[in-house]
Order: structure tokens, then C-alpha cells, then sequence
């Protein structure tokens, strides 16, 4: 059941990005964001009434769900777009493979857990990796004024993501709420803070009736959302904040995968040994022995 979770979560958020693409362009990052976390909070509290699931919690619980949402489902969506306007998507992809330190170390401080070695030597690996495979846009980076901008603003939401996910991990484990209603909850808390951020930043609510863009808002809202979040948090729940954050790291090699197909990407030496170095280090995390 794990590993489904972990493979289904892998699937539906590498395919994600291609996705996005189809976003950019009439309507704002900042604005699809908001569109897209109203949509995914409307399916999951109608699913939660129709299946009668319980939605009453107390004001502490609520201020937990409203911190997984602020940091889970707003606040780092909107930092990592600004970020991208700076940085090209593979420097933003390698800032965002730092989650795994991030949740290895929040985890460890967290749960007062050891840090597990093989948990360690497998987030090496795949940042090792994913340096490699986006290798030509790393030594291409400057640390301009705007460069270096993009680069903090897309840690910055890589830290507010990972607060998100530890945040789950605790709710789950510490206060025992359940995935669903939390997610419900956290998105519709989130989905109100990202609407005002965008009103903050004066982005215009403009909306793209073309199929492509109607099609994927759908799809980035109930599968990417609605059942990529429902089967990461869950497996955050069951194996980890530190071991489930390996996931991240796979979601650009789904990508690629797909750009050689619909986009022609050109894969090379370098590309190909950081897969590798991806791939060793997913199964040195998803192992115990």
C-alpha cells in the first residue's frame, strides 16, 4: 500500500508539470493558484458531506489544518511562482529538491527521531542527481541581483512546503486528525490566504476559457491536488515526513520523461548519470535494510 502511494504521488505530480504549462499565459501564476485551491477545497468538502464524514474539530485543531494550508497550499505556490519569473524551471527544480534536507532534519527535531542513514545517504544522492540532470542551467547561474532574488524566493517556498508537510506529519500523528478532513480544511484556509496575497500584489482574477487551460486547471485541481495531496499526506502519515520527501525529487524525472516525448528534450551523459543517482538513492529510501 505504501509503495503504491509513493508511486501514485510520483505519477500524478511529475505529470503536474506539464501540466502547468498549459496554465501560463492569459491568467496569472498567483491567480491559476487560487482558482485551482477553490476548486480542489469546493470536491473535497462535497465529498466530505455527501460521505457524512465528521467536520466538526476544536479551534486548536483548526489553527493546525490553517497552518498546513497557509504553508502547504498557498504560501510556497506563490513564492516558487514568483521565484520561477527569475530562475529558469531546472534551478528551481534542483532549490526545491532541498525539501528533502529540510524534512529530514524537521523530522528529526520534530519527532525527536535519530537520523536514519540510509535515509541520509539516499537524500545525497538524489540531490547529487538532480544537480546533475539540470547540470547546464547550474553553471549557467548567476548570482545577479535577479538571480539571486529567484533563488530565494523559490527556498523560501521550498521552507514553507516543507513546514506544511512536517505540519501534516504532526497533525496526523500528535493530534490524530484525519488526511481528508484536514486537507479540506487546509485548502480552503489556504486557497482564502492565496487569494489575498494575489489581491496584494494587484494581479487581475482574468480566466481563460480555452479547452487547454480549462482542462488543465481540472486536472491540476482533482488530480493533482485532490488525490496527489490525499496520497502524499497519507504516506507521510506512514512512513515519514523524511523518507516520503524522496518523492519530490522523482517528480522533474517523470517530467523529463514526458518532455522527451511531447517536447523533444535531448537527454545527455549527464542527465542520464543523475537519473541514476536519483534512482539509487529512491531505493536506498525506500528500503530499511
Amino acid at each position: 500500500m505504501d509503495l503504491s502511494l509513493y508511486a501514485l504521488t510520483v505519477l500524478l505530480w511529475g505529470t503536474s508539470w506539464l501540466a502547468i504549462k498549459f496554465q501560463l499565459g492569459v491568467v496569472a501564476p498567483e491567480v491559476s493558484v487560487v482558482y485551482r485551491f477553490a476548486l480542489a477545497a469546493a470536491i473535497m468538502l462535497g465529498f466530505c458531506l455527501l460521505a457524512r464524514r465528521r467536520m466538526a474539530f476544536s479551534l486548536a485543531d483548526h489553527g493546525f489544518m490553517a497552518l498546513q494550508g497557509v504553508c502547504l497550499f498557498s504560501t510556497n505556490y506563490f513564492l516558487i511562482y514568483l521565484g520561477s519569473q527569475y530562475l529558469t524551471t531546472g534551478l528551481v527544480a534542483v532549490a526545491f529538491s532541498t525539501i528533502v534536507v529540510m524534512n529530514i532534519l524537521g523530522h528529526s527535531l520534530l519527532f525527536r527521531a535519530a537520523l536514519r542513514p540510509r535515509v541520509v545517504a539516499g537524500a545525497a544522492f538524489g540531490l547529487a542527481g538532480i544537480t546533475l540532470v539540470f547540470w547546464p542551467e547550474v553553471a549557467a547561474f548567476d548570482l545577479s541581483r535577479e538571480g539571486t532574488l529567484g533563488l530565494v524566493l523559490s527556498l523560501a517556498g521550498t521552507v514553507s512546503a516543507s513546514l506544511g508537510m512536517l505540519t501534516s506529519a504532526w497533525n496526523q500523528g500528535r493530534r490524530a486528525l484525519p488526511v481528508i478532513q484536514s486537507n479540506t480544511y487546509g485548502m480552503l484556509y489556504g486557497g482564502i490566504f492565496v487569494t489575498f496575497l494575489t489581491l496584494l500584489r494587484g494581479s487581475p482574477f482574468a480566466f481563460d476559457p480555452a479547452w487547454p487551460y480549462v482542462l488543465s486547471l481540472l486536472y491540476l485541481a482533482v488530480f493533482a491536488t485532490v488525490v496527489g495531496f490525499w496520497s502524499y499526506l497519507t504516506l507521510i502519515g506512514r512512513i515519514g515526513a523524511d523518507r516520503a520527501a524522496y518523492a519530490t525529487v522523482l517528480f522533474p524525472v517523470v517530467a523529463l520523461a514526458l518532455s522527451t516525448w511531447f517536447e523533444g528534450f535531448q537527454w545527455t551523459l549527464l542527465a542520464a548519470l543523475g537519473v541514476g543517482l536519483v534512482l539509487l538513492g529512491n531505493l536506498l529510501i525506500l528500503t530499511r535494510k
